[in-house]
């Protein structure tokens, strides 16, 4: 044995198993690409990039920690989230969601300032590739 050296195993290592996921369609209507890190709170997110945003609440990409997905403008891409875990706080970011992710006030907040935010997206919306 090396110092510091790891051993592989030849099994993948399970993650995030028996945690809540949902599956979204996501449209980036900007004019610039956006990446999105694997632990964002993708409710929270560039404006620019379309989905339904209450059913990302609580929840970040179902990526391996420390990469990120990239959305390319007019383009549409299937992502799968998956809910957060531990206290399930969430502060900063988009300041959209202050608080405890569970608690209704927050939810209620963050809801109302939704709509302000949203506003802020482009004006610019191409046509995703594959439609007309």
């Amino acid at each position: 044995m090396i110092p510091g050296e790891i051993f592989y195993q030849d099994e993948p290592v399970p993650a995030n198993v028996n945690r809540p996921t949902v599956t979204l369609r996501v449209t980036n209507r900007g004019d610039r690409p956006i990446q999105v890190g694997s632990h964002f709170h993708f409710f929270e997110v560039n404006p620019a990039l379309d989905f339904e945003r209450l059913q990302a609440y609580g929840m970040r990409l179902d990526i391996p920690a420390g990469t990120a997905v990239r959305f390319e403008p007019g383009m549409r891409k299937t992502v799968t989230l998956v809910a957060f875990a531990g206290r399930r706080r969430v502060l900063g970011l988009n300041q959209l969601v202050e608080g405890n992710l569970d608690d209704p006030l927050v939810l209620q907040a963050a809801q109302a300032r939704l709509a302000s935010f949203l506003d802020g997206a482009s004006t610019t919306r191409p046509t995703p590739e594959g439609s007309t």
